[in-house]
Parts: structure tokens; sequence; C-alpha cells
């Protein structure tokens, strides 16, 4: 018999941030997150997101052995910007069992409902801001820098539910074998001269930051299921992420002096995260050092145009400049993910770059 419960105590929260390692023993291609920042992003005292949310997380009993969890919540942002009433849920890992799953998303759907919800959305944690989709097609390889993974099974599990996929999201591999085509390069090279292109200014980082929020918000506004992010998510985004950014890799395009577009590409930090296993200290983060010379990925995180400034092949200046320095810095292969499956002009763009799609994502919905 399974039973659920809400996490009250910092014990139940340990076991709920723990219960991968139980979930993914031997999985070669599992990379363990770092259990410090999983934690910020779970307190309600330390992250933005929930702010303007209700989370609860639950997990699954089991003969008395944790095997299973989930987070419900309601994104009150989301639900105003969409004139919308759905609820979400994420943070989903399970044996392979499906009386288990059906609990967990049983609860999930409780909590919901209650909150006068009528549909369940995910996975997401917490957002398309963050971690989102199921993987569904790409399981012979690690994921690479904010990717989810999950076991092939969990397809399955989320079928038995009733949970129907709502969007797909996919991710583009291209490698420094594949020349970039010729064409692309003569335009490029020719708009170049006629609009800026430019690296990141890591020493006026705040006023890139200024930058980059504008043209995120308006460029993505209209993605499906994008919530514009407030000021003190971005903030917490940025230093985060600050760390690993690579500035060679952050681009900005700028049309009479205003911000028009941007890119953010980012080593693939993941390619040494598992030397961790989750912990910087005490040796983690030694290993890490280490090891840092063995990345030879780059994922581009994030990629804009405001609206009025479309149509100018911005996107293909930004991707030409991030693998043009990244082959010079010595990458070897970049990952540019995701992409929305309705997000057409991109998906063309990457297939005329000769990018492989190679990993798929799935978001589900259930209706009540």
């Amino acid at each position: 018999m399974v039973k659920i419960k809400r996490v009250e105590t910092k014990k139940d929260l340990k076991k709920f941030v723990t219960l991968p390692w139980k979930i993914y023993q031997g999985d070669p291609n599992w990379v363990p997150p770092l259990i410090a920042d999983v934690k910020k992003l779970l307190d309600r005292e330390h992250h933005p997101f929930h702010k303007h949310a209700e989370v609860e997380y639950f997990l699954a009993y089991k003969d008395g052995e944790v095997v299973g969890r989930i987070a419900a919540f309601v994104n009150f942002r989301h639900n105003e910007y969409w004139n919308e009433k759905t609820g979400f849920f994420g943070f989903f890992e399970s044996i392979n069992d499906k009386e288990v799953s059906r609990a967990l998303f049983e609860k999930a759907e409780e909590f919901l409902r209650e909150k006068g919800m009528d549909r369940m959305r995910g996975p997401m944690n917490f957002s398309t801001n963050e971690t989102c989709g199921l993987l569904y097609k790409g399981f012979d390889s690690p994921p690479v820098v904010e990717y989810t993974y999950n076991p092939e099974y969990y397809i399955d599990l989320f079928q038995d539910y009733g949970l129907e996929i709502v969007r797909f999201l996919y991710a583009y591999r291209i490698t420094k074998e594949q020349p970039i085509p010729e064409k692309l390069k003569r335009v490029a090279e020719y708009r170049l001269k006629k609009i800026p292109v430019r690296k990141a200014r890591m020493k006026e980082f705040d006023k890139e930051i200024e930058r980059f929020k504008i043209i995120y918000n308006e460029a993505w506004g209209k993605n499906w299921g994008f919530v514009p992010l407030t000021e003190e998510e971005i903030d917490h985004i940025a230093k985060e992420l600050k760390p690993i950014i690579d500035p060679d890799l952050v681009f900005f395009a700028e049309i009479d002096g205003e911000p028009a577009g941007a890119s953010l590409s980012l080593p693939d930090f993941n390619q040494i995260l598992k030397y961790a296993n989750g912990r910087l200290f005490p040796f983690g983060l030694i290993k890490l050092l280490l090891h840092k010379k063995e990345i030879y990925r780059v994922r581009t995180y994030a990629m804009g145009v405001r609206e009025k400034y479309r149509l100018r092949g911005l996107e293909a200046l930004m991707i030409y400049k991030t693998i043009e320095e990244g082959l010079r810095k010595g990458y070897r292969e970049a990952d540019m993910g995701w992409i929305l499956d309705n997000n057409y002009q991109m998906n063309r763009i990457l297939m005329d770059l000769g990018a492989q799609k190679y990993k798929e994502f799935a978001v589900y919905d259930k209706e009540f």
C-alpha cells in the first residue's frame, strides 16, 4: 500500500531532495544536481518564484521506504498572464510502479482541485524559465546544463494516469565537423557590417542584466507557457549563472544604440558536475576544477529578438557569432535548445544550419 505524506520537516525535505540518488543508481547518464542548489530552489524564503506561487511537496512511501516524490503548485502570475486556471506539478520522481505514480499524481490533482484549478500541467521545475519537460527521446546521452533527465519508463507512468502531451520541446546538436554553410557565412558577415553584435561586458554586469531584461520579457512574451520574469527573478537567475558565464559566449545585437536581441550560451558544466556527486564541499569543488578542461560542449541557454527588430536575421547572426567564438575557444559541440515545437522559424534556422534534433521533451496536461 502506498502512503503519501506532505513534506513538513527538514528531515522530510532531505528525503525529497536526495531521492534521485536512489532512482538513478547505476544510470551512467544521470548527472547529480548540487544538493545545495536544489534546496535553495525549493526554499520558500529564498527563491523569488515562491512570492507569486503556492507550493506543496509530497513524498510517497511503500513498505516504509520513500519511493516517489512530487511538487504541486499554483503559479498565480501564469494564470493572470494567460487568463487560465492551470495548476502545475514538477520534481516528479518514482520507482517503476504505477501504484506509486498514480498516488502521487492523485495527490497533486487533489491539491490543485482544492485551489480551484481546472487542469494540471507538467513537469515544470518550476516554470519554462527553469527546467521543464519530460525527456521523451534521446536517452542515449546525458543532459546538458539546465536540462531535465528521467528514466524512459516515466513516459508509461504519465500515460497511465491519463496525462496527454500538449507541447514538445526540441534540442538540437551541432558539432565542429559540420561546417558553417557558406550562404549563412556570407550573409552573416555582410549583415554584421550594418548591425553590431558584441560580446557581454562583465565590468558593467548590472547594466547588461538590465539590457537583457528588456529583451527577454519582450522577445519571449508570446511564447507558449511563458511568464514574464519579475525583477527579483531575473536578478536571482543572473546571480546563480554569473559564476559559470563565459562573456565570450554572450552576445547583444544593437540597432541605433538600442538592445535588439541577445543570446546567452553556457559551458556545459554538467560534463564535470557528475564528479561532485551533489556536493561542492569538502572535495567536490576541487574535483570540478581538476576536470574543467573536459568541458567541450556549450548550450545556447537563451536567445531572443525584440518584436520590432524581427525578420532582420538577428537570430542567425547571433548563432553564427556563437559558433565562430565557440570554435575559436576550442569547444567541439553546441546544444541549441530547447525550442518549442511551434517555433517554426527557429526550428527552420537550426535545420538549415545542419543541426541535428537529438532530444525531445514533452509537457503534459490533464484537464479536470
